[in-house]
């Protein structure tokens, strides 16, 4: 274990974190409030921690996945707890635990909340809250590689590797480096350009920053308390879409910039990402067609809905807990089924689902033909043997996580479907579920030790489950 380089990368990480609430500290002084001193404190406890692990560079620069996976893990923690602080200072989130859930929630990009009314919140607290969505969307160590020659580029794979889910990142470029950059450059242009669209529907320039950071996280932070419900259609609308766009495979946006169209339309996952979308808003549709005013209003409503929650972004425009049982259950499917691999979504990813989904179907021809000679195809290649183990060992890991989580929350002794969908939204990085945690409830009445298991879910749903399973392996500590 090269500890030298842990210790130097997460220094960086403290200067970065730094430098990233300087924004909410100006915020603060535009609006004249004085608990933008917490912002200050803040960032100069970063950089007294901070400045020290980076002030000399490590002799070993050299690590591995382990390495990375470790580096990832502990990041994410180091990076919540010191968000988490403005919170306890200001007074807006008192209770520690309280702000970690909140502030972890904000950086896996989640939306889960534990706050009944946001809008008491000073103006400089809500931008930071909706920042981190911003900021973890991407990914933090995505950002640092931007700036960093740390070493050979198939040590930056293994930072990469851990913290940017889905297929492998190095089919975009050959230099790790020059991949980080692109990507950030398609984040930063779709985030601009969202923006832009919301003030052209005379949305104030707070609320279009936050909604932005909200939508291109695919987070789900809303400053107001009934979320997305009292801005216009058009905003909504513009939301929709722009959601729906940050769930799709960057790769996808990659292939457009470098004008190769046809290639970025056979993309197979997208194909079915967007059609899962398209019918399952038909249905809801058709079922909710009653509860509006029009079957336009009807459709406009369970797009949005359709979109936020396979995105697992979070926002909301109206109470679907209301909603009958078909439409409910649909949504909950697209809980468990997220975004694209490679997007800023959560979920067990589309790609997962349709390569188990054509495992099963090969299997039944194999029983029904043995001497079949056949391999599972996807984006028009052979899905390999490794590949497929990993998909079906993340299955399994998943599968333990969530009934595992849905256990221990049991003894807090609320209903099934709250203690279910409390899980999903967490692990999945969504926001909110039903019942309980409905779109108009909040994770507040949870007890202290709840929070905790579904801040833990929250920090391995974005981070696949296994950097941050590793940290509590004996092995991955020892000296080899």
């Amino acid at each position: 274990m090269n500890y030298s380089m842990i210790f130097y990368i997460i220094g960086w990480i403290l200067v970065v974190e730094a430098a990233l609430m300087v924004p909410s500290g100006v915020v603060a002084i535009i609006y004249g409030e004085s608990c933008g001193w917490v912002f200050a404190v803040t960032i100069l406890l970063c950089l007294v921690l901070g400045l020290p692990l980076i002030r000399r560079q490590p002799e070993n620069k050299v690590f591995y996945f382990k390495e990375g996976a470790v580096i990832v893990a502990l990041s994410w923690l180091i990076m919540s707890i010191m968000g988490a602080v403005p919170f306890v200072l200001s007074g807006a989130i008192p209770h520690p635990v309280d702000a970690l859930f909140e502030t972890v929630s904000g950086f896996t990009t989640t939306g889960s909340s534990i706050l009944a009314s946001v809008e008491e919140l000073p103006y400089c607290i809500l931008f930071w809250r909706s920042f981190t969505h911003w900021i973890g969307g991407m990914g933090v160590l995505v950002f640092i590689l931007c700036l960093l020659p740390l070493t050979g580029s198939g040590y930056h794979m293994n930072l990469m590797k851990a913290e940017s889910p889905g297929p492998s990142v190095s089919k975009l470029v050959p230099k790790v480096r020059a991949t980080a950059k692109m990507l950030y450059g398609l984040y930063i242009f779709l985030t601009i350009l969202q923006l832009v669209l919301l003030l052209l529907g005379s949305m104030p320039l707070f609320d279009a920053l936050c909604v932005t950071f909200g939508s291109a996280g695919t987070g789900g932070f809303g400053i107001k308390n009934d979320s997305m419900g009292s801005y216009t259609t058009y905003q909504q609308a513009v939301t929709t879409i722009f959601m729906i766009l940050f769930g799709v495979n960057f790769n996808v946006y990659f292939l457009l910039y470098m004008k190769k169209p046809k290639e970025a339309f056979r993309c197979e996952e997208a194909r079915w990402y967007l059609t899962i979308i398209a019918v399952s808003t038909l249905i809801i549709t058709f079922f909710i067609r009653d509860s509006f005013d029009s079957i336009a209003m009807a459709f406009h409503h369970a797009a949005f809905q359709v979109g936020t929650i396979i995105t697992t972004t979070g926002f909301a425009t109206t109470d679907f807990n209301l909603w009958p049982a078909v439409p409910k259950t649909i949504l909950v499917i697209l809980m468990l089924v997220g975004a694209c691999a490679g997007s800023t979504g959560g979920g067990i990813k589309v790609s997962r689902i349709v390569i188990l989904f054509k495992s099963v179907l090969l299997e039944m021809r194999r029983n029904l033909h043995p001497n079949v000679v056949q391999r599972v195809n996807f984006e028009g290649h052979p899905v390999e043997k490794n590949t497929l183990r990993s998909v079906l060992i993340f299955l399994a890991a998943y599968s333990f996580i969530f009934a595992f989580s849905t256990l221990l929350i049991s003894v807090d002794n609320y209903d099934l479907t709250t203690n279910f969908t409390a899980v999903a939204a967490t692990l999945n990085n969504i926001g909110p579920g039903l019942e309980m945690v409905g779109p108009t409830q909040n994770f507040g009445h949870f007890s202290t030790f709840s929070k905790l298991v579904l801040t833990f879910d929250m920090l391995a749903g974005r981070l696949e489950i296994f950097p941050l399973l590793l940290l509590f392996h004996r092995d991955t500590w020892r000296r080899f």
